[in-house]
């Protein structure tokens, strides 16, 4: 699925018109539907990990996990604006970089430094991790072993980190191939959290 997903994107920005890309990419777009509906299924899939599974860490674990999802799901949608249209109150436009009704457009640390901590997640839970458990599982502490993501992580986790590093290195070079790499980034990264909470699901299930 993430293969597929990313041959299709990759498609879309070497065939359509901008205006095409424009309206998938834009503010509220379908890409930004699609990160909410995911997040906002990763968020189900969280609470019913922190309800059913046993342990206070575990639970706290996903407790955060549920938490954070649904405030993400929350923000691609600035709470229901691209839903009902409202109207951003005039002094929360101020302060609101595209004048929304969300956190993440008014400060780094709502967006850009909370969106570096899940890039490490990402590194380290579906590319480093995995690959100890399949090379090196002795080097791994066992004490970890319920929130341990595996191989079927690798695939999306790789796509999401090339994204990350091929758009640092082309806006270096001034230029670029995705219309707004940021966007197509985010679905990615919200992918693996998503397909993360689903391998758990199906291991709390068992």
């Amino acid at each position: 699925m993430p293969v597929v997903l990313i041959l299709i994107q990759l498609a879309i920005e070497v065939f359509a018109s901008d205006a095409t890309k424009k309206f998938l990419l834009e503010e509220g777009g379908p890409h930004e539907t699609m990160q909410a509906v995911t997040m906002f299924i990763a968020f189900i899939m969280a609470t019913y990990l922190a309800i059913r599974i046993k342990g206070k860490w575990l639970k706290l674990w996903f407790g955060i996990a549920a938490l954070a999802s649904f405030y993400v799901a929350g923000e691609e949608v600035s709470w229901g604006q691209w839903i009902f249209y409202w109207d951003t109150p005039e002094g929360w436009a101020q302060i609101n970089d595209q004048q929304e009704t969300n956190l993440h457009n008014t400060s780094a640390w709502f967006d850009q430094k909370p969106q570096i901590i899940l890039q490490i997640g990402v590194l380290v839970g579906g590319i480093i991790i995995p690959l100890l458990k399949l090379f090196k599982p002795e080097k791994l502490p066992t004490r970890f072993n319920a929130i341990y993501g595996d191989y079927h992580l690798l695939p999306t986790a790789l796509i999401a980190l090339s994204l990350k590093l091929s758009d640092t290195i082309l806006d270096a070079m001034h230029w670029h191939f995705f219309y707004r790499v940021s966007e197509v980034l985010e679905l990615y990264l919200f992918y693996f959290v998503a397909l993360y909470l689903y391998f758990m699901f199906k291991k709390v299930k068992r």
